[in-house]
Formats: structure tokens, sequence, C-alpha cells
């Protein structure tokens, strides 16, 4: 894959959001979305190092954010290595039997859609609350996408405005999201994974919780991935 520019970012960016607008309330259209949310994730790819801040550093993962442009919050960036392929790891990340038993803020998860299009669907998830029920339960419908990249593979996703909201949670919404993994180029058997988030929580929240949960939030993803992954 190349690198879009700036100006070719911008507008996969846009080209998301148009895709979402034009279908609210009703199934999207796979095949234009998946191009639109690969090109959006792949340009977050190529931010430069200089943009970003550090937002939590652990031992073995870092997040850094910056400004998001899709909405009034920010652009997280998680990196690790994790020890395994990066097919088991994606397994373990995407929609599927894995992802429910090992993440931990993570409650319910149901596809509700399926498509034609190769590794698409849409799914429903509910996530715990969180800081003393600061942030209280969520619910998000995300239209999900897994795909090759470079030596390893892209798993993305974005939200959809979709059905109804259940009862006791707050409609959360993703822009576009996804997580890239690929083998070390001196170790194979080990994989890079490389996390972009920006989550509108929606509701009236402190900024500074939602600041404190979100880097919390990705630097305990890796945590409980590691562990899943030993079993």
């Amino acid at each position: 894959f190349l690198l879009p520019d700036r100006r070719g970012a911008a507008q996969g960016r846009a080209g998301v959001a148009a895709a979402l607008q034009d279908r609210m309330g009703s199934l999207p259209d796979a095949s234009l979305l998946t191009t639109k949310l690969q090109n959006a994730l792949i340009s977050y790819h190529g931010i430069e190092e200089d943009e970003w801040r550090v937002a939590k550093k652990t031992k073995d993962v870092t997040v850094w954010r910056k400004p998001s442009e899709e909405f009034n919050g920010f652009l997280y960036k998680a990196q690790g290595v994790v020890k395994d392929s990066p097919n088991r790891v994606v397994d373990y990340i995407r929609p599927g039997p894995y992802r429910l038993d090992w993440d931990s803020l993570m409650t319910s998860m149901d596809i509700v859609e399926t498509f034609d299009e190769r590794g698409c669907c849409m799914m429903r998830y509910t996530t715990a609350g969180q800081l003393w029920n600061i942030i209280a339960p969520r619910e998000f419908i995300d239209f999900s996408y897994t795909t090759d990249f470079q030596e390893g593979l892209l798993s993305c996703g974005v939200s959809i405005e979709y059905g109804e909201t259940r009862q006791s949670f707050v409609r959360g919404f993703n822009h576009p999201c996804g997580w890239f993994c690929v083998p070390l180029e001196d170790n194979p058997g080990h994989s890079l994974l490389t996390g972009f988030i920006q989550t509108d929580l929606r509701g009236i929240l402190p900024q500074s919780a939602v600041d404190s949960a979100m880097a919390s939030t990705l630097a305990n993803f890796y945590t409980d991935l590691r562990k899943a992954l030993k079993v």
C-alpha cells in the first residue's frame, strides 16, 4: 500500500463520513465503505511522529494522542510487540469467537449483519462502566473490515447509526479506527501491533475522565490480549 498525501488523507476521512451519512439508518454499501475506511486508516498510519504526544507509557506499550479531525476529541495511537503471528493476533481482535472471552472492557458482542464483501460484518457490542461508573456502560454498532496489509493484516471499523439503543446504555460512536498487525522483520514469530482509536463516548462527561480512561483502556488492551494468546 502507498501512503496517501495529506490531501488524499483528508479526502479519505471525509469519504468515510459521507459514506455513512448517505446510509444513516440503513445497511452501508460495504464495497464503498471498505475502501474509504482502509484509506483513512492508512492515512493515520502515515502521520508524522512529531504530531503525536505521549498519553501513557508502560514498559511494553506506548499510547500517543493528537486532536482528531473527526470530532472534538482525540485520535489515539497505541503500539507494542505481541509474541505471536499476525494471523493469530488479529483472530483474537476482530469480531469472532475469541474477543469476548478476553477483552475485559467488552460485556457483549453479536454479529448483526454479514456482507458478500470478504472480511466484512456489522456488530453490536457493549462495554462496561469505567472509572467507578463515571463513564456509564456504552453500546456501539460498528461496521468491521479485515484485510491484508503489507506482510500482515489490518482490522478496522467505524460506527453506524443503526437500530435502537438498548435501555441502560449510552450509544457511543467510533470514528474510523483499527489495528495494523505485521511481523517483526528480525523475529517473524512476534508482531508489531499498532492501533488507531477515536471514540466519541457521548453523554455529559468530564474531558479529563475520558482522556484517562482511553489511555488506560488501550494499555490494558495489550495486557489482556497477551494473556489470552498464552492460553
